[in-house]
């Protein structure tokens, strides 16, 4: 593992994919900085950071030549990582959003990004943004859905033992992708996917109201949602959001 430390970027994944592209990267090589100026989510939305209080941070990984129908173990793989060390640290009702939000109880603490590189129909390389609300406690009007671990422990944590813990666990998850235990990462991902197999009032991407109950994850990696007349319907990222 290569850890390269910035006082301030615009965007940890743009650093990353640049140096990737100009150089050979050691697997694991990690950009972390104290302050993000453009950090990006998911769906070119942003993510905003107080300086030096949240883990903002990309991760470069390689070396497992995945068939990109199979891209959605990665995510899980990701995903479950920190929820895994989260879960060392008592945060209570943690979950997994689809596709890879870990909320606490209804709070977004975490967002991940991931861009991957593909030749043929491998993805022979990615890159992983983690967005990790620490040490920040006040946040703008507009993420009113926003926590952090601070937030809900009292608790003050130290980012560099964090990213080592996250590092850790993530490549013992992506371990499971390239051993291609693909059933252990998708039944772990389901058992704490928020709101599986609950009575949830949706809203489509034309504001149109629906009840469904999330019952899995396709194999394009898509939500699947049983509606109202028992048949289940496939949703992608932007297509649905809970209402």
């Amino acid at each position: 593992m290569k850890l390269i430390k910035l006082n301030a970027i615009a965007s940890t994944s743009s650093f990353l994919k640049e140096l990737s592209q100009n150089s050979v990267l050691e697997n694991y090589t990690v950009v972390v900085t104290k302050e993000q100026t453009n950090g990006r989510g998911q769906q070119a939305n942003s993510w905003v950071s107080e300086p030096s209080k949240n883990l903002t941070m990309s991760v470069f990984i390689n070396g497992f030549n995945l068939e990109i129908i199979n891209q959605k173990y990665l995510n899980f793989a990701i995903s479950l990582a920190i929820f895994d060390v989260l879960y060392t640290k008592e945060i209570g009702k943690l979950s997994i959003k689809w596709p890879n939000d870990i909320l606490s109880a209804n709070k977004k603490i975490c967002g991940i990004l991931i861009e991957n590189s593909i030749r043929s129909n491998d993805i022979y390389a990615s890159i992983v943004g983690i967005g990790l609300n620490v040490n920040q406690i006040k946040f703008p009007d507009f993420l009113e859905n926003a926590s952090s671990l601070k937030k809900i422990t009292q608790n003050n944590y130290d980012l560099d033992s964090l990213l080592f813990e996250i590092i850790a666990q993530i490549k013992k998850r992506v371990k499971l992708v390239k051993a291609k235990k693909y059933t252990e990462l998708e039944n772990d991902y389901l058992n704490v996917l928020y709101k599986k197999n609950i009575p949830t009032m949706f809203k489509d991407s034309t504001d149109v109201l629906f009840m469904g109950m999330i019952t899995g994850i396709s194999v394009e990696g898509n939500l699947q949602v049983e509606l109202a007349d028992e048949t289940t319907k496939e949703f992608r990222i932007k297509e649905i959001s809970i209402a």
